[in-house]
């Protein structure tokens, strides 16, 4: 099975993981015109929308919770500018309408949920997520927490990067692929890229230690990525900007990684 799944050039549909594709994790991304609906209903499953640009309104119900509704919100117009999503959780059950106040791209984010977690829809702010930034020199890329393990969700964990041009990223190497807490938890995973300029590529890899998972990719915008399990690093060529939203779920909602032990020594550069 290849593990790059290509996206959609026209649409309303930018890139969605097949059902049944991974056990926990799913993901579709989307793309809506001023005025455009997009109906979402979560099922038995617990839900992130995360807003990747421009404006909306989302409106709806959570059984047992009552209606929500969250009026024009959005206040970025791209992945790329120094800013962090708004985004919203909704519980399984949930039922909501996302109406585009202006041009639109939104990820709608999956896992299962628990309809007795007791975890209510809430509104994500920008001001709520941690941004930080991780390794150095041409290993240094930009983080945001959109649902961290320290929020609460049932089994549900996103977060965005920002990789600078000529970086690496997701490096050194590391898997969460075995469930040996405290040492490594077991979490699927999957990547959604986008790449400024929009024509340009990146590289990333998905490989196991036994290379019963060995894949070299060359991902363009807004292609998506699937992590069964496996080390998955990424590299961005000079003159282009990387972007990915990582959506990571599995039995525990730990993020507890692994690195590749034949490339760790980097880490001490």
């Amino acid at each position: 099975m290849s593990l790059l799944i290509k996206s959609h050039a026209k649409g309303r549909t930018l890139v969605e993981l097949p059902a049944g594709t991974l056990q926990y994790v799913g993901f579709a991304a989307y793309r809506l015109s001023l005025g455009e609906n997009l109906p979402v209903s979560a099922g038995d499953q617990e839900l992130c929308l995360v807003l990747l640009g421009g404006r909306v309104s989302i409106k709806g119900e959570a059984p047992g919770q009552g209606a929500f509704d969250w009026d024009n919100i959005g206040d970025r117009q791209s992945v790329f500018e120094d800013k962090s999503p708004y985004a919203v959780y909704l519980p399984p059950g949930s039922q909501a309408q996302v109406v585009a106040l202006s041009d639109v791209q939104i990820a709608v984010c999956a896992a299962p949920g628990s309809p007795t977690a007791g975890h209510g829809p809430r509104l994500i702010t920008p001001q709520g997520m941690k941004r930080s930034v991780r390794g150095k020199g041409a290993n240094t890329r930009y983080v945001c927490d959109i649902l961290p393990d320290t929020e609460p969700a049932h089994s549900l964990l996103v977060v965005e990067v920002r990789t600078p041009s000529g970086h690496s990223s997701s490096y050194p190497p590391h898997k969460h692929d075995t469930d040996d807490l405290p040492h490594q938890s077991f979490l699927e995973e999957t990547y959604y890229h986008q790449v400024n300029p929009p024509q340009g590529f990146v590289f990333q890899r998905v490989y196991t230690d036994d290379r019963s998972i060995d894949q070299a990719m060359a991902v363009e915008n807004s292609d998506l990525v699937v992590v069964p399990k496996g080390y998955h690093p990424v590299s961005v060529p000079y003159g282009y900007e990387s972007y990915y939203l990582n959506v990571m779920a599995g039995p525990k909602r730990v993020w507890q990684f692994h690195n590749d032990p034949r490339h760790s020594w980097l880490l001490d550069l």
